[in-house]
């Protein structure tokens, strides 16, 4: 693998120490859960489409009450 070396200030590299999962990670591998983690909170284009119909549903009314849901599955409520 091919290292380089990229420039951060003092107060970013302290942040990037409080990330760190085990002390003796590299930085490398530290970059990379922060950046994986970060891939992951993305919304796909369908999973947007997916929520904005989901609203839409809920201002027109068209919802169960969770009570209904609960019975239908099986579960039991607390």
């Amino acid at each position: 693998m091919e290292k380089t070396t990229i420039q951060v200030s003092s107060d970013t590299l302290e942040r990037l120490k409080m990330f760190k999962q085990h002390e003796r990670d590299s930085y490398d591998v530290t970059l990379n859960i922060l950046l994986d983690e970060t891939e992951e909170d993305v919304l796909s284009e369908e999973e947007i489409e997916d929520i904005k119909i989901a609203l839409e549903e809920v201002k027109r009314g068209e919802v169960y009450p969770i009570e209904d849901v609960a019975r239908e599955l099986g579960v039991k409520l607390e």
